[in-house]
């Protein structure tokens, strides 16, 4: 990937993940999915124009915690808000939204899903939570960046066979305070040793 777009994504990964901290410290959810082709149908007429969510973080805060998700294109280019995610299948003791973020996370690029309940930021792709981030968590703002260059390494080939994940999260590997990164064991453990000694 060219070095331009790489820190374009990681830029926007921080930013969802900044503007989802902020919202989970709230008691509130949210959803964002970005790139691919997610099925959606708006639940609220789409009265705010297209903007860049770089540009403007607070309205995309603003946006999220109505009800629905907000889509973005890989550019970061807010698509729509307030929508409701086609799901493909509900989990038994989680709710519409942990639904509806799995769902998306098969055909999107990436999703950001904040969880009321928890206060906890979970990163998904293809399906599978990939990285849990403790709103909670002292100072755990200071760890984005960080957690972002360890999201860019985490590619779906180190996604590993731990798809209930979400459901057992103390199979995850503990890697900043508050940051929980989940998949294959093995290939965690080859792209984190690679990645600590950047």
């Amino acid at each position: 990937m060219p070095k331009k777009k790489h820190d374009k994504n990681k830029q926007l990964e921080e930013i969802l993940i900044n503007v989802g901290l902020k919202i989970a410290k709230r008691n509130e959810g949210a959803i964002f999915a970005v790139g691919g082709n997610v099925k959606y149908k708006p639940l609220v007429a789409q009265q705010v124009k297209s903007f860049n969510v770089r540009k403007n973080p607070k309205l995309l805060e603003s946006l999220a915690i109505m009800d629905g998700a907000v889509i973005l294109d890989s550019n970061g280019n807010m698509k729509a808000y307030g929508v409701m995610i086609k799901s493909t299948r509900t989990i038994k003791n989680f709710g519409t939204r942990h639904s509806a973020a799995i769902s998306a996370s098969k055909t999107a690029d990436l999703v950001v899903m904040v969880s009321e309940e928890d206060k906890k930021v979970k990163i998904l792709k293809e399906g599978k939570m990939i990285m849990q981030i403790d709103a909670l968590q002292k100072n755990v703002e200071k760890s984005v960046s960080q957690a972002v260059n360890v999201l860019e390494s985490v590619g779906a080939g180190t996604i590993g066979a731990i798809g209930t994940s979400i459901l057992a999260p103390t199979l995850g590997i503990a890697l900043l305070p508050g940051i929980v990164v989940f998949g294959s064991g093995y290939y965690l453990t080859k792209v984190l040793r690679s990645w600590w000694k950047k």
